[in-house]
């Protein structure tokens, strides 16, 4: 099959869209979710108002967007990292996914903040979500690591009697189509993970442990590595 080349016209649009989603990024560091504005983003671009609305029709369709990119961004990174063990070595793609989330919000704090921290004053995101399909590969990506751990962590789950109705239906519908069998105190469980992964990263992010400590990182691989000991998954051996 005969590879299809952009032409010229194709890739300079595909190039301004990125500068115009990286400018929005930038204003968002620089002043909060609030300081994404197409208009500032035309001044700092040179642009007319009139041309930047030629590629995206409104803020919240560009916030949408940035949206969707930063998630597959991220998720892609944590399957990746997920990948590279081997499929029995459950401890160590848990370990994997947990390091990688946390690497990739370090790199990209505007980011992490764009889709897990400050809300964008009268942003209204898309019928069923901004990305929805990032949002399903990172749960259901989260699930399946905590579902291979549930044989050896179901009896230290047993002391709270959950129920399907605790959870929204859709997690619900998805989690027992996915993981058959599985209890409602496995979607606990894979929630309580996800509780545990994301507190140390936001700390960080938000600078919130910049006053107690220099070495965030330390905190947070002793945190996975409670969190394996407690799910009673094997530590993966540190080679090098």
């Amino acid at each position: 099959m005969k590879e299809v080349v952009p032409s010229r016209r194709e890739r300079l649009r595909a190039e301004t869209s990125r500068e115009i989603k990286a400018i929005a990024l930038k204003l968002m560091a620089e002043s909060g979710p609030d300081g994404i504005s197409l208009r500032a983003i035309a001044r700092e671009m040179g642009m007319t108002a009139g041309a930047i609305y030629g590629y995206f029709a409104t803020r919240d369709d560009l916030i949408s967007t940035l949206i969707s990119d930063v998630y597959t961004d991220l998720v892609d990174q944590m399957e990746a990292a997920r990948d590279s063990k081997r499929e029995d070595d459950a401890g160590g793609r848990l370990l994997a996914w947990g390091e990688a989330f946390r690497e990739w919000a370090v790199a990209n704090p505007q980011g992490f903040r764009l889709i897990y921290g400050d809300p964008v004053n009268g942003y209204q995101p898309p019928e069923g979500g901004a990305a929805p399909e990032a949002e399903r590969r990172a749960c259901l990506g989260l699930a399946g690591l905590v579902a291979v751990t549930w044989p050896d962590a179901e009896p230290t789950q047993s002391n709270v009697n959950h129920r399907w109705s605790d959870f929204d239906p859709s997690l619900v519908a998805m989690f027992r189509e996915s993981f058959p069998g599985l209890p409602p105190a496995a979607v606990a469980l894979a929630l309580r993970v996800w509780g545990r992964m994301h507190g140390p990263v936001a700390l960080e992010i938000y600078g919130h442990f910049a006053a107690q400590t220099e070495h965030p990182a330390k905190l947070y691989r002793a945190e996975l590595l409670d969190l394996l000991a407690a799910l009673r998954v094997p530590v993966p051996e540190k080679r090098g």
